[in-house]
């Protein structure tokens, strides 16, 4: 069964989800990310490639041709075929339709009332899944 886990109170989610790309690329993970919209896809591919002067994150969007051969994919379509299953990082505030093929997912989760909400919709939507989301309150994001 999927693993989901909520990371809430985020006050930006782009540094954040870097951080935990990062964290899942020194464990060898293979990584989703499914952004609300391309313009998120796309904030999202720029600070990947200046988070760290130390750490090289390769990564690509879904469209590119070397999805498959990269280990960290962004996706703003939620139809779209992922190359990997290992974790799905979800900075969207819809429930991702493929989640149960992956070991994991990460909620990203701001502050911000609207996505909040979503946040909490996603979370009985998982329960009612028969998934018992753990819940994690942001430090420093």
């Amino acid at each position: 069964m999927t693993r989901v886990d909520f990371h809430s109170q985020v006050s930006d989610k782009i540094h954040y989800a870097c951080r935990l790309i990062r964290k899942a690329r020194a464990a060898n993970c293979q990584i989703l990310v499914l952004s609300q919209d391309l313009a998120q896809a796309q904030s999202l591919d720029r600070a990947l490639w200046s988070f760290s002067a130390s750490d090289f994150l390769p990564h690509t969007l879904i469209e590119d041709p070397l999805a498959t051969q990269s280990p960290i994919v962004i996706s703003a379509d939620q139809e779209a075929p992922s190359p990997h299953h290992d974790l799905l990082v979800n900075l969207s505030q819809s429930l991702p339709l493929q989640f149960q093929s992956f070991q994991r997912v990460i909620e990203i989760v701001s502050s911000e009332e609207q996505d909040a909400n979503a946040g909490r919709q996603r979370f009985r939507l998982y329960q009612q899944q028969g998934i018992k989301p753990t819940h994690t309150v942001a430090n420093a994001s």
